[in-house]
């Protein structure tokens, strides 16, 4: 063990405990009661069933009595388990409005709490208060009894239930941290280094490597787009972006102990320079997860407490988006639809990083993808493969630019080009005049809204005459997150607070307004998935003799809203007024038009 470094207090005791505990469940498992068939019986639930055969059938396959009773469709778990409650004279314990306090938890070896399913709750007159998802194993109460070093009363809990709880109160990964600790091989300190050997992919079972593995697999499961590994003065926290927003996630108070190997492993899976500490690094990481190919990119940054590391999860094959799926409206659909069937001219998407450009782009190509197309793309990253279109990957380390992969698209015989982003002056002088030597063209740029396209392209460079003439129009997004439709509730009309953030009087009178509630399929927080809020500004005659007398920003905007503009806001009024999102949603990702 490194200098400084000691083992917990008691720590071989809860060893002994722990092989107590484990031995006393393997050898109670088998073990039945002789009127098992009749406490069964008596819940009132199993009429008809033949519950011996059922029993039986349970021993040889060596399944919990529950577990098989659930599984088999016999029953539904948590009905099960209340009936069982009143029949046995236990309590039914309702996990998720409670706070249990740290020496609780402290009880009972961690593992023991992930791998058996159960979890201290209280502690009262030497009485520890467990709950546990299957009454069945006579020796349980036993063995946690050696284990606690205390009485232990029994209840019972659905065994989501005990899993989500051991998840908030222990962290996730908990157990592997537990068995960190008992191995001190990387308990060492954050400014130290670790040999690659110590990480290598060859030991699956490794328990770093297994951490690791826990964070991203719970991550892709959430929906998460980004994991953030940031390390902090007495503490590593992690955080997903989820819909856009991020969370923090629980994780072991004893982390910061390995935040070291942590981050190491994650540089030895991306190809990045482990010993390098002081300059921010990019790699890739591929990964299958439940089937899927993910595709990892990484970044670390150094901080005053060490590496900070971002995950940004992308998969490979992931299904694209159709126009009817992004969120617009029918006018604004129709408008896009009859814009990507022209010839010529370029197509921007603007918004800030994260607002969905990307998936919109590729709904866009996706409706014209046919066979008479020859469509080419130049990307960083490539986030969807799209069948039937030629996708570059940009690679500046070897000279592959954005600007470079494009001026060679136009000797390919192209009808569309897609440019990930335009960045330099030098690509956006040449996604012009792509544009207008007859290709139509589709690029991102970072603009707060639609007007401001135009002056982004003249401030890089490119003349005001050659943007009016080859932008034909812009879309300006928003990603807002969509009610749960399982306990969206309708939300009491505030007309004040409405009209102060500009919420238009027709919508308040016409309809119902909902707010975020939260329930279990949204994991508490009153949102599922996402939708788009758009504003399309198509460069008319009008707005042409604007960009070419370099008119500023706001004057454009003012000429597209006097033809008809939607802005980003009205159009998230509008969803609100359908019940997709909230008042809140609309005002945390767009500003008013004024």
């Amino acid at each position: 063990m490194p200098a400084g470094i000691r083992a917990p207090a008691g720590c071989s005791v809860f060893r002994s405990r722990r092989r107590v505990l484990a031995v006393i469940i393997r050898s109670v498992g088998a073990s039945q009661t002789t009127h098992l068939s009749e406490i069964l019986r008596r819940t009132g639930l199993f009429s008809g069933v033949d519950l011996d055969a059922v029993l039986a059938a349970r021993r040889e396959g060596g399944e919990g009595v529950v577990r098989a009773l659930v599984a088999g469709g016999y029953a539904q778990e948590e009905a099960l388990l209340k009936a069982l409650a009143g029949v046995l004279g236990m309590q039914f314990i309702d996990l998720a409005p409670l706070d249990i306090e740290q020496g609780v938890l402290d009880r009972l070896p961690t593992k023991a709490v992930f791998q058996y399913l159960v979890l201290p709750v209280s502690f009262e007159n030497n009485v520890l208060t467990a709950a546990v998802n299957d009454p069945f194993f006579p020796g349980l109460a036993e063995a946690l009894r050696i284990a606690a070093g205390t009485r232990v009363r029994v209840g019972l809990s659905t065994s989501d239930d005990i899993a989500k709880a051991a998840r908030r109160f222990y962290g996730v990964g908990a157990e592997t941290v537990d068995s960190m600790i008992r191995d001190d091989r990387y308990d060492v300190a954050a400014d130290q280094s670790l040999a690659k050997a110590d990480l290598d992919d060859a030991d699956k079972e490794t328990s770093i490597v297994k951490f690791v593995n826990q964070i991203v697999l719970e991550a892709y499961e959430q929906g998460a787009t980004d994991i953030h590994f940031e390390p902090m003065e007495d503490r590593l926290r992690i955080r997903y972006r989820i819909d856009g927003v991020l969370h923090q996630t629980p994780v072991p108070g004893q982390l910061a102990r390995f935040q070291a190997a942590i981050i190491s492993r994650i540089k030895v899976m991306a190809n990045v320079d482990i010993a390098e500490k002081r300059l921010p690094m990019d790699g890739r990481i591929g990964l299958r997860v439940k089937g899927e190919e993910l595709d990892i990119r990484v970044s670390t940054m150094p901080t005053v407490y060490g590496e900070s590391v971002s995950l940004r999860l992308l998969q490979r094959k992931g299904s694209i988006a159709t126009i009817t799926q992004l969120g617009l409206c029918d006018r604004d659909r129709a408008r896009i639809q009859k814009l990507i069937s022209r010839p010529s001219g370029i197509i921007l998407v603007t918004g800030p990083t994260g607002s969905g450009k990307s998936t919109s782009l590729y709904a866009f190509l996706n409706e014209i993808n046919t066979v008479d197309q020859r469509i080419l793309t130049v990307e960083d990253p490539i986030e969807y493969e799209m069948a039937g279109v030629n996708q570059v990957l940009v690679r500046p380390d070897i000279g592959l630019t954005f600007a470079r992969a494009l001026r060679s698209f136009l000797r390919q015989d192209p009808d569309v080009v897609m440019v990930g982003e335009i960045r330099d002056a030098e690509t956006a002088e040449i996604a012009i005049r792509a544009a207008l030597t007859g290709h139509l063209v589709f690029s991102t740029l970072h603009t707060n809204d639609s007007s401001g396209a135009f002056t982004r392209l003249i401030d890089m460079g490119v003349e005001p005459f050659l943007v009016a003439s080859a932008v034909v129009a812009v879309v300006a997004q928003r990603l807002v997150r969509r009610l749960c439709p399982e306990c969206r509730r309708e939300a009491h009309k505030d007309i004040e607070s409405l009209r102060a953030v500009g919420f238009p009087d027709d919508k308040m009178e016409s309809g119902r307004i909902f707010e975020a509630a939260g329930c279990e399929k949204c994991v508490g927080t009153g949102y599922r998935g996402r939708s788009g809020i758009f504003e399309l500004l198509q460069v008319t005659e009008a707005i042409e003799s604007l960009v070419i007398g370099r008119r500023p920003t706001h004057e454009i905007r003012q000429r597209a809203m006097e033809e008809g503009l939607t802005t980003l806001r009205d159009d998230g009024w509008q969803k609100v007024a359908e019940g997709v999102t909230t008042v809140d949603e609309v005002v945390r990702v767009s500003e008013d038009a004024g």
